[in-house]
């Protein structure tokens, strides 16, 4: 006969489920069982379920009906395998290579939790909302399969990070940004950023979820309507501007290539008119200078002047 916490609380439990009035659906709040008891007995209904357990098959254990709608499940492996192949896949853990536990155990067993509508009665969290259900991974010694009470084993992953992908999660209120809660062993709570496709990532054990704040404010009905509004608005002066700046490009092309044509048309006439004007000085250099006759001296020919203005004459009368 085994007496430890977990046979304890399920003795408290045992006038409330004679009662008629009990749900099985729904645990009083003032039942005082606490994050840390409940693992305990999660731990006792996991190990349950081992009967002739095979290495990395998951099996699923049964939960008292006063806990109804939690899962729990367990599976056993070697301390090895897991430091060198990790688990591809258990549940919504993934596993990487290079997990390791304190203190080193031979076998050992990972528990598997899924809180479903008991997340924010074991670990509530004033100011935040709930958009996936609390999910947990205990490692245990898988030495004695009929143990309880037994200690959580320190799991670390060196390499690459414990990754939980979360299939069913809740829409975010509009303007909220949701984010990854992690509780330890101890209580702490801490807070990371939300991977895409809805994954959290953990290096150590401990409860996981995904939470938004509930006090973030939305926006309200008139306010969303004024912006859809606004939006359009947006649009269709935006589709108006696009449209003028096709017509202004197509104004600039047309002007541009008429005023290159200007210019074209200017420059051939500058040209024309300079041609013509030295021309006419050429043919006024021509009428204006004095034809000199061209007479042979010797076998060169040479201008030859026939008279002169002047006549030289003598500036005395001295003669020898």
């Amino acid at each position: 006969m085994r007496v430890g916490t977990s046979f304890l609380a399920l003795l408290s439990l045992l006038p409330l489920l004679l009662s008629p009035q009990f749900s099985s659906a729904q645990l009083p709040p003032d039942t005082g069982i606490s994050s840390r008891t409940l693992d305990a007995i999660l731990q006792d209904c996991a190990f349950k379920a081992f009967l002739r357990p095979k290495t990395g098959v998951p099996y699923g254990g049964q939960v008292p009906r006063s806990l109804n709608g939690i899962r729990v499940s367990a599976m056993r492996l070697r301390s090895g395998s897991l430091r060198t192949r990790g688990v591809e896949r258990y549940k919504e853990f993934q596993i990487p290579i290079g997990v390791v536990e304190q203190p080193y155990v031979e076998r050992l067993v990972l528990v598997y939790h899924n809180l479903g509508n008991w997340s924010e009665k074991f670990y509530p969290l004033p100011g935040y909302t709930y958009l996936a259900p609390v999910l947990g991974l205990m490692p245990y010694s898988g030495a004695n399969l009929s143990a309880s009470e037994l200690p959580e084993l320190d799991i670390r992953a060196s390499d690459k990070p414990i990754l939980i992908n979360f299939p069913h999660v809740k829409s975010a209120p509009l303007g909220s940004v949701p984010k990854c809660v992690y509780f330890d062993l101890h209580g702490s709570v801490q807070f990371d950023i939300l991977l895409h496709g809805n994954v959290c990532s953990t290096v150590q054990q401990g409860h996981f979820s995904i939470v938004v704040e509930s006090n973030a404010p939305s926006p309200a009905p008139a306010a969303a309507a004024v912006a859809a509004a606004a939006a359009a608005d947006v649009r269709k002066s935006g589709s108006g501007r696009n449209k003028s700046k096709v017509w202004v490009i197509v104004a600039s092309l047309v002007g541009g290539c008429l005023l290159l044509i200007m210019l074209s048309l200017l420059v051939a006439k500058v040209r024309r008119t300079k041609k013509g004007m030295k021309i006419q000085q050429l043919e006024w250099a021509a009428e204006s200078n004095e034809t000199l006759q061209i007479a042979s001296i010797g076998g060169t020919k040479a201008p030859l002047a026939v008279g002169t203005r002047t006549r030289p004459t003598i500036e005395n009368d001295y003669i020898p």
